[in-house]
């Protein structure tokens, strides 16, 4: 069974600041409440072909995996992760919503085996809270910065 999340959110501040703070990994652990710990595995910059290791709990369980971005643009991130019980891909995407405001789209997917398959109907509700969650984080950091 497979799994597809997409959560939204309109953040009162330009694509360019948005995407440049999302797409820093050096930032997850500020905005993403269930990431506990980031290592870079390539040297940043981030760039297509950057691997990214991440420590993060979901559903009472510590999952420790490497994202490698496959796609970076002022539009797009894409990463995935081919390793452990649940390759996933992660998209975020930035449109300009509005003069100085950007709707960012978070996207998760992926296909869980062995345990995590079993979570797999409680999965997607899940990740869509947690998601909405990390949004709403997100756009308060953001826009709480410049308050």
């Amino acid at each position: 069974m497979s799994v597809a999340v997409r959560t939204e959110i309109e953040i009162d501040r330009p694509r360019a600041e948005v995407a440049g703070f999302a797409a820093d990994p050096d930032n997850a652990t500020a905005w993403y409440r269930n990431i506990e710990a980031v290592e870079w595995e390539t040297p940043p910059p981030l760039a297509v072909g950057s691997r990214v290791a991440f420590v993060a709990r979901f559903l009472g369980r510590r999952l420790a995996y490497t994202y490698e971005i496959t796609e970076l643009t002022g539009d797009r991130l894409v990463m995935r992760t081919a390793q452990g019980p649940f390759p996933m891909q992660t998209t975020y995407a930035w449109r300009d919503a509005a003069p100085g405001r950007t709707q960012m789209t978070l996207r998760n997917s992926g296909s869980p085996s062995g345990f995590p398959r079993l979570l797999a109907p409680l999965m997607a509700p899940a990740m869509r809270r947690a998601n909405t969650k990390d949004l709403r984080q997100l756009k308060a950091l953001l826009e709480g910065r410049h308050a």
